[in-house]
């Protein structure tokens, strides 16, 4: 009866062993659907050549995969830029650290009704994100371009009672980043972020009234809990997604609406990477 319940356990820890070594293998990555989930999707054969199974599971919001991140629900997230993960970590205090930039999605201004903005009416509604970072990028495009003044243009997380100068009498409605197509037809005009857009068949090149600059610092990263910012898996992303291959995808597959925000890596030049800051380079 010993023996066979040795035998047992021996079997069980064999088994739960090579369970947690196969499962070393898998990298599961949150994203949103476009264009976040659809690049990843392009990199999977590439990364299971490299030994690593890429397991993407989809978000529809901003705020579900940093929490799935910080509970070890998955490994990584693609989704968000630097500012608004820098204003997560302050709000919920976290630790979750930016280790691979990747691209930018210019944000801008759409309209079902108006073609330009001096069509726009005094007292018209427009419809922002109503997430600190995403509110404070809207306005500052808004800002850029004219429309309103705000009291500080370099700070990030601005919102309507930092405007000075709203020469329309401009309404602002504060809505999640994700309603905002679908509230284009009941207000005069939305500022939306990139992936949404595209989701909602709309072409920030072609059906935007105003866009952001490629100057933008609102780059889009991959991030990690910060004791996995050495994973070997994370590096083998970073070499595999930063690659010439990635960057002349997203510049074909989204003309222009997606802006790759990296010079693309050596593989073979990669294999000491070493830590700066927040990113792995």
């Amino acid at each position: 009866m010993l023996k066979k319940s040795i035998l047992i356990f021996v079997l069980v820890t064999f088994l739960f062993a090579g369970a947690v070594q196969a499962d070393d293998h898998v990298l599961k990555v949150g994203a949103t659907p476009v264009p976040h989930a659809e690049i990843l999707e392009f990199i999977k054969d590439d990364l299971a050549a490299e030994g690593i199974e890429l397991d993407i599971v989809e978000f529809t919001d901003y705020v579900t995969p940093n929490l799935a991140l910080d509970d070890g629900s998955i490994d990584a997230n693609y989704f968000q830029h630097i500012p608004y993960l820098n204003q997560f970590n302050s709000d919920r205090d976290l630790n979750l650290k930016s280790v691979i930039k990747v691209h930018i999605e210019p944000i801008a201004l759409y309209s079902e009704e108006y073609t330009n903005l001096e069509e726009i009416p005094e007292g018209a509604s427009i419809a922002v994100p109503n997430d600190p970072s995403n509110e404070g990028r809207a306005l500052l495009l808004l800002h850029n371009k004219g429309i309103i003044t705000l009291d500080d243009p370099t700070n990030l997380s601005a919102t309507p009672i930092d405007i000075i100068e709203n020469p329309k009498n401009l309404k602002f409605e504060e809505l999640e980043a994700a309603q905002l197509p679908r509230v284009l037809p009941d207000v005069a005009a939305a500022v939306i972020n990139t992936n949404y857009a595209l989701e909602a068949d709309l072409n920030p090149l072609e059906d935007a009234l105003i866009i952001e600059g490629s100057d933008s610092p609102y780059v889009n990263v991959v991030a990690v809990k910060a004791e996995n910012v050495d994973s070997e898996k994370i590096k083998i992303l970073r070499r595999v997604i930063n690659s010439k291959k990635v960057k002349e995808f997203i510049i074909e597959e989204y003309e222009g609406a997606v802006v790759p925000a990296f010079v693309p890596v050596d593989s073979e030049k990669l294999k000491g990477t070493k830590k700066s800051g927040d990113y792995i380079f």
